[in-house]
């Protein structure tokens, strides 16, 4: 998966947005204002392609024993998050691509009803 490709896919779901609230080079995706996929774009120029995404506590746990490209969130809550190699070959597009939504569907999961229904009306 190429950058471009990374941000089309998220970008094209409802109500997301993209930011750089940390620095110049780590690029925030927020639905509704809360965040599910964080990337190093200095990182994915050195070849080092990773993607930080929010996980069910469980889901996460059994995704770092089945696949040694997924690992605790990187500068994150380990519990909640994980990183994913996308630069070895192990994950694939569509692998990485459902990720991501579990990611996005997590936090949509978690907003208030309000905020879902205003997501629904987009």
């Amino acid at each position: 998966m190429h950058i471009e490709q990374l941000r089309n896919f998220c970008i094209a779901k409802k109500g997301v947005t993209e930011h750089f609230p940390f620095d110049a080079v780590t690029l925030v995706f927020k639905v509704k204002g809360k965040m599910f996929l964080l990337t190093g774009l200095d990182s994915w120029e050195n070849g080092d392609q990773k993607i930080n995404l929010k996980c069910d506590p469980e889901k996460a746990i059994e995704l770092r024993e089945s696949y040694e490209d997924i690992t605790a969130g990187w500068h994150m809550s380990k519990k909640h998050w994980n990183t994913v190699a996308l630069n070895t070959g192990n994950i694939s597009d569509d692998f990485a691509a459902e990720l991501i939504n579990h990611s996005y569907d997590l936090v949509v999961k978690g907003l208030t009803k309000k905020m879902q229904q205003e997501l629904e009306n987009l």
